[in-house]
């Protein structure tokens, strides 16, 4: 069961996880990160160590966040639907398009004057 990222990463995105992952299956989209759904090897690695504890295991989808199961494999998916496989994430590597309902999500910025 691939995992997935849930909305706590929206404007977060402090990515750690991808320097956890062995497969580089994780992406860096407009707002947030993406886990790729064939290429995660499913090793855990990322969930232990994302800091805002937005990694889960699909078959632990909540209906709070069961969309995100949707959403993080749509993002990779082309004009037909098909998934397209990208081969690895790099830094520099232009970021993924969000998919609608993360474009749309409240922003989440943390204020500067908070912490």
């Amino acid at each position: 069961m691939t995992l997935f990222i849930k909305s706590e990463c929206i404007d977060v995105k402090d990515g750690i996880c991808t320097t956890s992952c062995p497969v580089d299956c994780i992406y860096e989209g407009e707002r947030m990160f993406y886990i790729h759904p064939t290429e995660c090897i499913e090793c855990g690695m990322c969930e232990s160590i994302c800091p805002v504890d937005a990694i889960r295991y699909a078959d632990e989808a909540t209906p709070d966040n069961a969309d995100f199961v949707r959403i993080n494999a749509d993002v990779f998916r082309d004009d037909r639907g098909e998934i397209v496989e990208p081969g690895g994430w790099f830094k520099g590597m232009e970021p993924v398009k969000d998919d609608p309902v993360v474009s749309d999500w409240p922003d989440q910025t943390p204020d500067p004057q908070e912490t």
